[in-house]
């Protein structure tokens, strides 16, 4: 899943900023105290961030920890290094980062977006449904954590927003065993999943199919009140979908009819076209 980075890239502007209206000139000295060669490690690690070389500056911001660890610096290199890690697509190494800076600095200004960058690290591993869910699981579980926590917050809208994209991808995942099971006619595991879609996922894409396949497996399986009862709440709320028609097909026999009718004069319709077309091109 390819996800546009320089949607975060603001916010950092911000911080490199913040950051770097509070470093002083460098002064001339004989001996260089410990405090300026934090600043310059600093400095040298946004220098190479901005360069392109990012696991040489989580380095560096690694190194002004280590050399200052109970400075204001401290905090900012740590938060640093990790976004330095996700920019160069070391998601493992950024979650590692953020989740010490979470327990070691757990009243920072910028924890806000340290969880934000922490639930989006998650997000990034994201490939496809049919893929191990646990960093799914967790991207979901920090993105609810900031709406909870960082209501009216810039990343606070972004994550209701991708807890959608989320959910589309773990109703993918339902439907996707769901029609294992129901190709392999095991009925009830098929049901479960499919319930799953409906009750858990409803505002997904995958919300009409997972109720045309409860009409299915139901009248299958002789429980046509079961169908009917799918059947309308398909048609309720999806009238004009293609799976409502597939699933009005199954109770109407001169629908079906009708249908096939309605495909052969289409196809005859094309045929005929495309014949005169032909005709008139030989005159």
């Amino acid at each position: 899943m390819v996800i546009n980075k320089f949607l975060y890239i603001f916010t950092l502007i911000i911080i490199l900023t913040s950051c770097s209206n509070e470093i002083p000139e460098k002064k001339i000295l004989n001996e260089k105290d410990l405090n300026l060669q934090v600043l310059e490690t600093y400095k040298e690690g946004i220098k190479s961030l901005e360069g392109g070389d990012s696991l040489y500056a989580a380095k560096k911001f690694n190194e002004v920890e280590i050399l200052f660890p109970y400075s204001k610096w401290a905090a900012k290199a740590s938060l640093m290094a990790a976004y330095a890690y996700y920019m160069q697509d070391y998601y493992l190494d950024a979650i590692t980062e953020l989740q010490r800076f979470i327990k070691i600095y757990p009243k920072h200004e910028n924890l806000d977006y340290a969880y934000y960058l922490l639930a989006v690290s998650y997000y990034e591993q994201i490939v496809d449904e049919k893929k191990d869910l646990q960093s799914i699981l967790n991207a979901k579980k920090y993105f609810n954590f900031i709406i909870k926590n960082f209501p009216n917050t810039e990343y606070s809208l972004d994550s209701e927003f991708k807890i959608d994209l989320v959910n589309d991808v773990l109703a993918s995942k339902e439907m996707y065993v769901g029609r294992y099971y129901f190709d392999k006619k095991n009925w009830i595991s098929a049901i479960k999943r499919f319930r799953t879609v409906i009750d858990e996922y409803e505002t997904t894409i995958y919300t009409e199919e997972a109720l045309h396949r409860m009409v299915e497996i139901h009248y299958t399986i002789g429980l046509e009140d079961e169908a009917k009862k799918y059947a309308k709440l398909l048609g309720y709320n999806y009238e004009s979908s293609a799976w409502y028609e597939k699933s009005y097909i199954i109770f109407n026999d001169s629908y079906k009819s009708k249908i096939r009718h309605r495909n052969k004069n289409k196809k005859t319709n094309i045929i005929i076209k495309k014949l005169q077309s032909l005709l008139e091109r030989d005159e």
